[in-house]
């Protein structure tokens, strides 16, 4: 039999170490293609998500949906609709749900976060210019309601305002005490907010839990309000114009109501730090938006146009 050749010593050395060689270039290979990836920096490249494109769908369905609906073009327009709604309440909820994973996971950086914080002030300054439309739609018609060059507007209003025939809210009664909830509300947001600073857990929930109470309280009493209106939408300008202002004014009460019930649920799951939040403190902005937003309505709807009623009424009776 053939004896096989003996492997020197040597020869067994040059081999572990070229295989050692080897397995050190792998690992450089690894550690490079590694650190190729790192985050060297503090933006945060958003991962790619299919919400965008699904939530256009939805609102587009939505929207098709709604119009076919009012304008009775096909029987099946309401379900449609519906399905619209869902998709975009889906949209919004799995939408939010990345996001927060995504400050969980440190993505928020104070880089990201400055970021954050002026899409916000954007969008609460284009909220802000949404309710310019209606205060405008009500001023043009309230201060001028016999302008020589809208010869319908005598016609239609009497001359005076609000119309002849409108019985306007007493601003005494329900609107001020819708205005001293919304106050104190203001102040329950401040303090949760105050005690999250000061990692107060207890504070910062009975905070919220207090603020939202108050936000379903104000609902309320705006609808029993609106339920004993003695004017109504459709009947002319003042109706439409109270209704629509002080209507969006509470459709944004509701969603403030939902943000902050959602920053509760985030409380008590121990989302929230003291350093980390932003998440309740765009919540904490947009009710005072909300409470800053009641002030004018009380004040030009309410109070000054019922002002205008009775010196108008005064000045008849002289």
């Amino acid at each position: 039999m053939r004896r096989r050749p003996q492997t020197s010593v040597t020869e067994t050395f040059n081999i572990g170490c070229s295989d050692a060689g080897r397995l050190r270039g792998a690992q450089t290979e690894t550690l490079r293609m590694a650190d190729a990836h790192a985050k060297h920096h503090d933006y945060h490249l958003v991962n790619p998500s299919p919400w965008p494109i699904v939530g256009s769908l939805s609102a587009f369905v939505m929207a098709v949906g709604a119009i076919g609906w009012m304008k009775h073009m096909f029987t099946g327009a309401p379900i449609v609709f519906g399905l619209g709604v869902v998709g975009v309440l889906y949209t919004m909820v799995a939408w939010w749900a990345d996001v927060i994973r995504e400050a969980n996971g440190g993505d928020h950086t104070r880089v990201v976060q400055i970021s954050h914080r002026y899409g916000m002030i954007l969008f609460i300054a284009s909220e802000v210019m949404f309710f310019v439309a209606w205060f405008w739609a009500y001023f043009n018609s309230a201060l001028f309601p016999n302008d020589v060059h809208q010869v319908a507007r005598d016609a239609l209003f009497g001359g005076v305002w609000p119309p002849k025939g409108i019985e306007t809210f007493d601003p005494w009664h329900l609107p001020l005490l819708n205005t001293l909830i919304l106050l104190t509300s203001g102040t329950t947001v401040t303090w949760a907010h105050h005690a999250l600073l000061e990692n107060d857990r207890e504070g910062l929930k009975w905070g919220l839990i207090l603020t939202i109470i108050l936000g379903a309280v104000f609902t309320c009493v705006q609808a029993y309000e609106y339920s004993h209106a003695a004017f109504g939408f459709r009947d002319h300008i003042y109706g439409a114009t109270f209704f629509m202002a002080t209507g969006f004014h509470g459709f944004h009460v509701l969603v403030g109501t939902v943000f902050l019930t959602v920053c509760l649920l985030r409380a008590y799951a121990g989302q929230f730090t003291p350093k980390q939040h932003l998440g309740f403190e765009f919540a904490a902005w947009y009710w005072h938006f909300v409470d800053v937003v009641w002030l004018f309505l009380f004040v030009a709807i309410y109070v000054w146009g019922h002002g205008a009623e009775n010196v108008a009424g005064a000045a008849a009776g002289h």
